[in-house]
């Protein structure tokens, strides 16, 4: 019963996950996007938000639960 269980969280995983590269963000179980533009996103998730300040800053991805932002980043900020 604990093998189902454990792939079960993994398929259904909730979490909030943030990665990192360079010049991407990937934020996977988000609720909204708070604002948007080149300069600035805010995206809202369960937790607070995530202020996303930069350049050239442009979603790349955008899915219900997942959005890829790439840019050139000068500050990342959780609220």
């Amino acid at each position: 019963m604990n093998i189902i269980n454990g792939i079960r969280s993994y398929i259904l995983d909730n979490d909030l996950k943030i990665t990192i590269l360079n010049n991407k963000i990937n934020i996977v179980n988000y609720k909204d996007i708070g604002h948007f533009d080149s300069n600035k996103i805010i995206v809202k998730t369960d937790v607070g938000e995530i202020i996303i300040k930069g350049g050239n800053l442009v979603v790349s991805k955008l899915m219900s639960s997942e959005i890829l932002i790439t840019g050139n980043f000068s500050n990342i900020e959780f609220r």
